[in-house]
């Protein structure tokens, strides 16, 4: 076990980062990671359900991506919204952040707007004379290390074929890989956790303890609740899927009940599960709070393994890529 930074860093060649999805969504591959032996195998996605078992039932996040990326009208700052604050107001990231002082005005769609306040993590509240669709007009945000605006084929692709409820700036990626036709076959049910910017966040400090999480919004609805109490056993597909589990799991006996809140839980070895038995995921960044989400699930030595090997069979890593089965 580790708490420290360094320990969670592995080298990456920059040409394993996927810039775009495969033709097809299950043409992904799989590595199957067994955390009892500690063996590594390959395989490829569509094969998931051969590995699902009886009284398995898999747990989604069905959140949609927003088209929350605009520019001012004269093109200069560039707008990522992330929460409306009250009728008028919205929380948003802006670049260059250097022409968004307080007090500084911008014209979207006509509409004169101006920054309010600063947040400690350098967000804008901007205030607008009227009510705006900050979205009409807008852009997939694409994660910044694709160093590129999103397109039409990413309007489609950048979305799970399931994603229902609107509030993401971020998708959760390990459900990129599903078709309806393989969903079909499988037992499920969705959970929601409106993915934000924090899954980019880095970390800062040497020692993870330290790192802050931002809160994020979720919902378990009555239907899931009552499909995640009765299984057997938990196949969570992604880290977002994983953190609304174990946030809402009671401590005593991981049972949830239907409710809505927000999340800021950090997820790093020794945690102990409550909710979930398996997880299925995609290759993560170093030093990332997903990467250390899922060493505390599987330990941090069999995955910095496992990764290792994943960049010598070159597989696809981030958004785009391959997947991870922790069995």
């Amino acid at each position: 076990m580790s708490t420290l930074l360094g320990d969670y860093e592995f080298d990456l060649p920059e040409d394993l980062i996927a810039q775009r999805p495969l033709p097809q969504r299950e043409d992904s591959r799989m590595m199957v990671v067994d955390r009892a032996g500690g063996t590594i195998a390959h395989r490829h996605f569509a094969e998931l359900p051969e590995f699902v078992r009886p009284k398995e039932l898999l747990v989604l996040n069905d959140t949609r991506v927003l088209p929350a990326r605009r520019f001012s009208d004269d093109g200069a700052i560039e707008f990522l919204f992330l929460e409306q604050v009250s009728e008028l107001s919205w929380k948003c990231l802006v670049k260059p952040g250097r022409k968004m002082r307080v007090g500084a005005v911008v014209l979207l769609n006509g509409i004169r707007g101006w920054v309010e306040k600063i947040f400690e993590e350098g967000e804008r509240l901007v205030r607008f004379e009227r009510a705006i669709d900050p979205y009409r007009g807008g852009q997939i945000p694409l994660p910044p290390y694709l160093n590129r605006a999103a397109d039409a084929e990413d309007a489609a692709r950048y979305q799970t074929v399931y994603a229902s409820v609107p509030g993401a700036v971020a998708a959760p990626t390990a459900g990129l890989h599903f078709t309806p036709e393989i969903l079909e076959r499988l037992p499920h049910t969705f959970v929601t956790l409106h993915v934000g910017t924090g899954t980019f966040r880095p970390v800062q400090s040497e020692t993870i303890e330290e790192h802050r999480m931002h809160a994020e919004r979720y919902a378990i609805t009555e239907e899931a609740a009552s499909a995640i109490n009765a299984a057997e056993h938990l196949l969570a597909v992604g880290t977002t899927s994983v953190r609304v589990l174990e946030a809402a799991a009671r401590p005593n006996d991981g049972r949830l009940v239907a409710q809505e809140g927000a999340t800021d839980i950090f997820i790093y070895p020794p945690y102990q599960f409550r909710a979930v038995d398996r997880l299925l995921t995609n290759f993560h960044l170093p030093r990332s709070t997903l990467l250390m989400l899922i060493s505390a699930f599987a330990g941090r030595e069999l995955i910095l393994r496992a990764y290792t090997e994943a960049v010598r069979e070159r597989y696809r890593f981030y958004s785009y890529g391959d997947c991870m089965l922790i069995l």
